[in-house]
């Protein structure tokens, strides 16, 4: 269910061409933490492809917590909870969690990669993005969240969301290192 995603260093230069280079030490690193539900392989695979991509950029681990188990003899509530608590023993009291929610902010790419500049140059402590499962999320995760983006006005299953969400990620590195990857 997890993806974390620790950021070091991290060099970019502006659409402008001024160069700016961003190091935090040991004790102020910026970290990513992705949270969803397992993908199959077709969507692994992809997956892969940009946290690959992304290494270039930045420096990150994967994570995965395992999917509930006997999940049709639960209400949605009582999966949303149970999976509330999985989220949550991952979690750091520190952490900067933000929830990616089709009711979120929903933002251009270039916008995307303008929102990582300023978390990474502001937020001392771990970033934890977090998708949902198939209901959702359980109050107690909305209550722990600083924030809520959305990829869409649409509802994608959390595997789609994932691979989305990680392209996007790369993208607004590319934008942000004024590469060709982007086209406005």
């Amino acid at each position: 269910l997890a993806m974390i995603i620790k950021c070091y260093d991290y060099a970019f230069s502006t659409r402008e061409g001024l160069s700016c280079y961003l190091k935090w030490n040991k004790y102020l690193i910026p970290r990513f933490n992705i949270t969803s539900q397992t993908v199959d392989k077709r969507f692994a695979e992809l997956i892969s492809e940009y946290t690959n991509r992304l290494k270039h950029y930045i420096s990150f681990e994967i994570n995965t917590i395992p999917e509930l188990k006997n999940t049709k003899s639960l209400t949605s509530e009582q999966q949303k909870n149970s999976e509330a608590e999985l989220i949550i023993k991952n979690l750091q009291p520190s952490d900067y969690v933000v929830l990616l929610d089709e009711h979120g902010k929903e933002m251009r790419s270039v916008e995307m990669a303008d929102w990582m500049k300023r978390k990474m140059n502001t937020i001392n402590k771990r970033i934890v993005f977090i998708i949902g499962g198939p209901y959702g999320f359980s109050q107690k995760i909305y209550d722990i969240a600083h924030e809520k983006l959305s990829m869409s006005k649409m509802t994608f299953s959390h595997q789609m969301i994932r691979l989305i969400f990680v392209e996007q990620l790369y993208r607004s590195m590319t934008i942000l290192n004024g590469e060709p990857y982007h086209h406005e």
